[in-house]
This record gives C-alpha cells, sequence and structure tokens, in this order.
C-alpha cells in the first residue's frame, strides 16, 4: 500500500505554487521545532507530537491530517504509538518509514521507563513499576501474563511473558509458575496481566488463579507479593483489594 513516503508527488522543476506551499510547510515545522524546544511538557498537542514524529519520514508534506487521523483511529498519542505497523500502514498517508518511526518511539518509551526498575528493589520503585507495564501493556489488543520474577531483595530477575490468552488454569499452571521461580532463583514474584477492554477490575478467575498462586507460593516459600492488572482506564492491585 503506498505510505507517505512513497504516495506523495512533489515532481522537480519551476512550480511556484508548490514552492510556496513548501515554504508554508517549513514555517509550520520551524514553529513546532520551537515549541517544542522551548515549550514544557505541554508545549505540543498530542496531534502536534505525532505531526513532528512524522516529519523525519515525510519530509515534505504536510503530516498534520495524518496525525489527527491516527489519533482519531486509535484514540490517542499512545494508541497510535503502541499500535501494530500494518495496522497504522492501513492509515492513508503512513508508510513502513512512519510506522517505523513511530514504533522506535514506543520502543525508547519501554526502554525508559523498564530502566527505573531495573536494579532497583520493586516495592520501594511501585509508580515506576506501574508506568512501565502501562507503557508496556494498557494498549494491547491481546490479554498477556507476565510473571516478573524477584529475589531476596525484590530486584527483577527476569520479566516472563508467560503467554497470552484468558488468565485461567488452562493459560497458567500454578506448579510451572513456582517451578520457574525455583530455576531463577526468585523468592517472590508479581503477577501481571492486561484487560483489553480497559477496566482492570479483576473477574472471578483472576482471583481465584492469583490465589492458587499464592498458596503453591507458601509451600515452597515464594512470596506472590501481587497481581496487577492493567487497562487503559488505569491498574488495580489485588493485594491492595485484600484478595491475596
Amino acid at each position: 500500500m503506498p505510505g507517505a513516503e512513497d504516495g506523495f508527488d512533489f515532481g522537480e522543476g519551476p512550480r511556484p505554487a508548490a514552492d510556496a506551499g513548501k515554504s508554508a510547510g517549513a514555517g509550520h515545522r520551524a514553529r513546532l521545532r520551537e515549541r517544542l524546544l522551548t515549550g514544557g511538557a505541554e508545549a505540543l498537542a498530542d496531534y502536534e507530537v505525532l505531526e513532528y514524529l512524522l516529519f523525519a519520514a515525510i519530509p515534505r508534506g504536510d503530516t498534520k491530517p495524518i496525525a489527527k487521523t491516527l489519533i482519531a483511529q486509535f484514540g490517542s498519542l499512545a494508541g497510535a504509538l503502541n499500535a501494530d505497523p500494518k495496522a497504522l500502514q492501513r492509515v492513508k498517508g503512513v508508510g513502513e518509514n512512519s510506522a517505523a518511526s513511530l514504533k522506535a518511539v514506543a520502543l525508547a518509551a519501554r526502554r525508559m521507563t523498564r530502566g527505573e526498575i531495573v536494579k532497583k528493589p520493586v516495592l520501594g520503585s511501585w509508580q515506576a513499576l506501574i508506568d512501565y507495564l502501562t507503557t508496556d501493556m494498557a494498549h494491547l489488543t491481546v490479554e498477556r501474563v507476565r510473571i516478573l520474577y524477584l529475589d531476596t531483595r525484590n530486584r527483577l530477575i527476569e520479566d516472563h511473558h508467560l503467554g497470552d490468552g484468558s488468565i485461567d488454569e488452562a493459560a497458567i499452571h500454578p506448579r510451572e509458575v513456582i517451578r520457574r521461580a525455583m530455576d531463577v532463583g526468585a523468592s517472590a514474584m508479581i503477577l501481571v496481566h492486561n484487560h483489553p477492554s480497559g477496566s482492570p477490575e479483576p473477574s472471578r478467575a483472576d482471583i481465584q488463579i492469583t490465589q492458587r498462586i499464592a498458596e503453591a507460593g507458601r509451600l515452597l516459600g515464594v512470596t506472590v507479593h501481587d497481581h496487577v492488572i492493567i487497562g487503559r482506564e488505569g491498574h488495580t492491585s489485588l493485594r491492595s483489594k485484600g484478595l491475596i
């Protein structure tokens, strides 16, 4: 599918109207750049952030309509940045280069938030952990289950992607979860999964499987600190709800 990188036809040779448009476009880009560099965190609207990110992939042409379409299609700036590259390329004007640019920004955000919890006691960096999990999982379109295995100082040993799909004993076997904890030398763990529906409220299955894993862990000296559910509308801690 032709994208913005290969879809705009500006041609060569003298074209006064196009030159005037190009000059106006360059001025707009310069103003956005100035606001970005000198303004605060809210200097640019969400669509303007996307618009600016698209400049690198689309050196000529108006990226504002594309940016606004992305916001409308995926619901938010975060939704657009975390969208599947193939879904991005179904938006008119978005090609591989544009999709790769947005993917790189999303990846950088994940790496930055992950850096805030690596080699630190996770329980003492709780908000950083929630920021990392939210960045990584809130906009997934499938339900994903992860186990954060921790050492005796509650530092992250392994962020294990257990699988995708509904959270129940068909997908999660408590003995296997605990066995892996023993294999990696973990003394504690945090269960994590997301709700693609957006609401982070726990289901009966969420509560039941958590309690079974916690019970299995107690028998072998592995503590389940929490089960965190991530959604676009926020997060829920089963520990804070008294469900563990």
